[in-house]
């Protein structure tokens, strides 16, 4: 006997037991899309819950960032170094006036480059005409205001040309942009005019919207030596606006109070109007985080809905997943095959949404002339979200597809 024979006996040889076929993550991706080949309208609809909560995020983040573009490119066209100077209130709550003296005396403070003052006129309302009865006065007020104004606040015309030398002693006016539409003035020239305390003034231009000067938008200005000629001006500014020197507008804004009214300087308030754009982007700022929220929400629910649908999906192909492991495929691989084609359906919404967003974002932006502006980390983290709602909401049906057993798999319905 030889030596083979007395190892073996008569015992019949074993076969070697095959490993399983491995599978590269190119054919784990093919198999996972056969899923969304085969149910096109339900992988559609699964992909869109995700793609309107994607939308949303990308969305309101770009309107946002585009916001902000616009506000930084206002800001830097428009300066942060112009402040105002108004009268408040005296101890005893009445109305405080400023010297007549102010304007000068402000104009001596070293880094201040540009000052220009404006007078609300009280009691003097304008009208289309004087045909309009009296108590009609639509908001708007008349402003006796410094040629240099318009400069210093960094206002421009719509139409018509500004106030000078000459115009300014006549009885001439420019509307503020709501001013013009609320009179319904559509155009400045020499048969156009609007009656200021029963006189004629005639309209000479119109103004675009000023953003660092709004009360200037819904008035009538006039010249201050027609103020004072033909509605009995007293020379008081109400609002002075200054240009200082970038680096030293906290210094100026230390002493102008006590520069414009030194025996009273509790009675004069300054403000920055660049403080009032910035503060109203906080407040944008907040609303964003809002909506950010109810996107979220949004994603949430496309997720429960991609949970949904691999859930179904499991259920409907049971005998496919038990021919599958009757062939040899493993627990792994049939893990892999389900966590791929939910990951997939996710990345579908995902790219989708972020395009959505993408030209949500551009649309608005155009529409209100902004620059379109959608972060790189909004979209990078849309699909990333995505793609972590897809492997949460595929986890559960891949680990129950890989624990069903080949004969019960067969065997069912």
């Amino acid at each position: 006997m030889s030596a083979v024979e007395g190892t073996t006996g008569n015992a019949p040889a074993r076969r070697p037991r095959l490993a399983p076929a491995r599978m590269r993550p190119g054919d784990i991706g093919r198999v996972g899309a056969i899923g969304l080949r085969t149910r096109p309208l339900r992988a559609f609809l699964s992909a869109l819950g995700i793609a309107i909560g994607i939308a949303a995020m990308v969305g309101v983040v770009g309107i946002s960032s585009s916001s902000q573009a616009e506000l930084n490119r206002t800001l830097a066209t428009l300066g942060t170094d112009l402040l105002t100077v108004s009268a408040g209130s005296s101890f005893l709550g009445d109305d405080a006036q400023l010297p007549v003296e102010s304007v000068s005396m402000i104009a001596r403070i070293a880094p201040v480059r540009e000052v220009a003052a404006s007078a609300l006129l009280s009691a003097t309302p304008v009208y289309r005409s004087n045909k309009v009865p009296k108590a009609e006065t639509g908001g708007l007020g008349v402003h006796a205001v410094d040629l240099s104004i318009l400069d210093t606040v960094g206002g421009t015309l719509a139409n018509g040309t500004w106030l000078n030398d000459a115009t300014a002693q006549y009885p001439t006016t420019v509307l503020g942009s709501s001013a013009a539409r609320r009179l319904g003035v559509g155009a400045a020239g020499p048969d156009v005019q609007v009656d200021i305390n029963g006189r004629g003034f005639v309209v000479i231009g119109i103004l675009e919207p000023v953003l660092l000067a709004p009360e200037l938008d819904s008035a009538a200005l006039i010249g201050w030596p027609a103020a004072t000629t033909y509605l009995g001006f007293d020379d008081h500014p109400t609002k002075i606006y200054t240009r200082s020197a970038e680096q030293s507008v906290d210094a100026v804004r230390g002493v102008l109070a006590s520069t414009a009214n030194p025996e009273a300087a509790n009675e004069v308030k300054v403000s920055r109007p660049s403080d009032a754009l910035v503060a109203k982007q906080a407040t944008d700022d907040a609303f964003t985080g809002l909506l950010l929220g109810l996107g979220a929400v949004a994603l949430l629910v496309g997720g429960v809905g991609v949970a949904n649908t691999m859930v179904i999906s499991v259920l409907e192909r049971r005998s496919e997943i038990g021919l599958r492991r009757s062939l040899g495929a493993t627990r792994g691989q049939i893990r892999g095959q389900f966590l791929a084609e939910s990951l997939l359906l996710s990345a579908l919404g995902g790219l989708g949404g972020v395009f959505l967003g993408i030209v949500v974002t551009t649309g608005y932006a155009l529409s209100q002339g902004w620059p379109t502006v959608v972060p790189t980390w909004a979209m990078a983290g849309g699909i990333g979200s995505t793609l972590c709602i897809g492997a949460l909401a595929g986890l559960y049906p891949a680990i129950r597809a890989s624990r069903l057993s080949p004969t019960e798999a067969l065997s069912a319905p």
